[in-house]
């Protein structure tokens, strides 16, 4: 007799805790492996916390979240991506982009419709599908493409039970990012047909190609059937702040907020008012943090391809995705001698789907210093495999 529900009881844990578990107990190991900013949050955001808490604004804020906060996330988002949302019913503030992602999909999905998943990518999609009663139907994207989405891989996974596609880019775990000529290609495929799009952006602020970040969100057939998450924890170094927003139409937002008032009755108060000091003064932080993973980030490609390893320029987030195949092991089996044997950890490509094998996911959230370092020891591997 068991007490736990069966689709819950299948669901394996997350490929990355399970190994970091582990990494955690030995002795000397270089990460490369928790997506975490390695950045203090900006200290205008600190202070506006302290001085919430000083002010003892600690009850509960409404449902959706502050207005403060949400005319401040519409004022950024109609900058950034020029779409304006109505702060007032079109936008709510939750608890991370994670949350975010949870109760757009229990708001959109009827039992047994399908949502695409782009895969590689990251690990709390397809179990919050199951949660939601959707059936996981996984899109893989490629290398020789930058792991980009392509029109003919999304047209060859609709269905006619297809209800939504999560489009999470920039990616994780890949770095890979889509443009606007891309996005206009899906926007093609997707203009006519009634799915709904989770656009997952919390790594907007993180990209480093000439073209600034851009939205599916921002093409006008679009605009109505597209759900923008993003939150505080990447750019603005924030994570354990818990602060995230979804932004699109009133009536999923509207039942958004539905789910959320009942699960989770509102973001963090202390959280929220911070967040409105992060998008009003932290322009130059967030610039700050961005040119020093841009430089971390060509380090750490440098490196790998000057041992030998294919790593393609991953232009968004802070990960890079190489290539290990010519070492002759399977994504596990590299990331489990390389921790044991040299110390260094990182992510197996598999925890972000099987289209992950050949891959391992490195993240440049780390100093100059320790990249250096972990790349010497990854290396020294490499060459001892060749032996």
């Amino acid at each position: 007799m068991t007490y736990i529900a069966e689709h819950i009881e299948k669901m394996p844990r997350s490929g990355i805790r399970k190994f970091f578990d582990v990494a955690n107990e030995i002795e000397g190991v270089i990460s490369l492996g928790v997506g975490e900013p390695d950045f203090e949050t900006p200290w205008a955001v600190k202070e506006r916390g302290i001085y919430t808490l000083e002010k003892k604004r600690t009850v509960y804020t409404s449902n959706a979240g502050l207005m403060e906060l949400r005319e401040e996330i519409s004022k950024y988002l109609n900058k950034k991506i020029g779409v304006k949302y109505s702060p007032k019913d079109e936008v709510l503030v939750t608890v991370g982009a994670s949350e975010g992602i949870d109760v757009a999909l229990r708001a959109v999905i009827n039992p047994g419709e399908e949502v695409m998943v782009a895969e590689p990518s990251y690990v709390s999609y397809k179990p919050c599908i199951i949660m939601a009663g959707g059936v996981p139907v996984v899109i893989e994207t490629k290398a020789e493409n930058n792991f980009r989405l392509t029109p003919q891989e999304l047209l060859e996974k609709i269905t006619p039970k297809t209800k939504a596609l999560i489009l999470p880019y920039p990616n994780n775990p890949t770095g890979a990012i889509m443009e606007k000529s891309d996005l206009a290609d899906i926007e093609k495929v997707l203009k006519y047909r009634d799915i709904v799009v989770i656009s997952d952006e919390i790594y907007s602020e993180l990209t480093y190609s000439e073209e600034p970040h851009v939205s599916i969100a921002s093409f006008e057939s679009m605009r109505d059937k597209t759900v923008v998450l993003n939150g505080f924890s990447k750019a603005y170094a924030m994570t354990g702040w818990r602060l995230g927003y979804a932004a699109g139409p009133k009536d999923i937002i509207d039942a958004m907020t539905k789910i959320h008032q009942y699960i989770i009755m509102c973001a963090p108060t202390v959280s929220q008012y911070a967040g409105v000091e992060a998008l009003k003064s932290c322009d130059e932080a967030v610039a700050k943090i961005r040119k020093e993973y841009n430089g971390r980030r060509r380090v750490m490609r440098k490196g790998f391809l000057d041992m030998g390893l294919d790593c393609f320029e991953a232009l968004g987030a802070f990960y890079l995705f190489p290539c290990i195949k010519s070492a002759g092991l399977s994504s596990d089996e590299f990331a489990e001698r390389l921790l044991f044997e040299e110390k260094v950890a990182v992510v197996p490509g598999t925890a972000f789907g099987e289209s992950g094998e050949g891959f391992i996911r490195c993240s440049y959230a780390y100093s100059i210093g320790e990249i250096k370092t972990a790349l010497k020891r990854i290396e020294k591997f490499i060459n001892k495999l060749k032996d």
